[in-house]
């Protein structure tokens, strides 16, 4: 619980306290002072609702990302231990794979560049 809250709360609570007086005594200066404290006690009040608010919704977007980070951790370690077992039952297949993964990135690589089209078709 935010310090806001406790202290807002206490506003509130002695202007009311005050209105009650005032009403008693019909006073209409402490009345409109008891008025205005309460009214400042609801917004210390408020504001320190919106300062929990902030800071749970913080907290539980950062246990969301952590745990994400930790999932994916998993799923990469087993994905990689997968890899690592197929590697160590075919390594020829594997062999194959990754050099026609490389040949198929070097002809991408070294194609050569387009040509611009013609420029008399630009003059028409």
């Amino acid at each position: 619980m935010d310090n806001d809250r406790i202290a807002g709360s206490a506003k509130e609570f002695a202007g009311r306290v005050e209105g009650a007086v005032g009403e008693m005594t019909g006073d209409a200066k402490t009345q409109a002072s008891a008025k205005a404290r309460e009214a400042a006690g609801t917004v210390q009040n408020l504001y320190g609702q919106a300062k929990d608010a902030a800071r749970d919704a913080t907290d539980s977007a950062a246990g969301y990302a952590k745990g994400a980070y930790e999932a994916g951790q998993d799923t990469f370690r087993d994905g990689t231990q997968a890899l690592a077992k197929r590697v160590q039952a075919n390594p020829i297949g594997a062999l194959l794979v990754a050099g026609g993964i490389g040949f198929a990135l070097a002809l991408l690589m070294s194609r050569p560049a387009r040509r611009p089209p013609p420029r008399w078709r630009y003059y028409s």
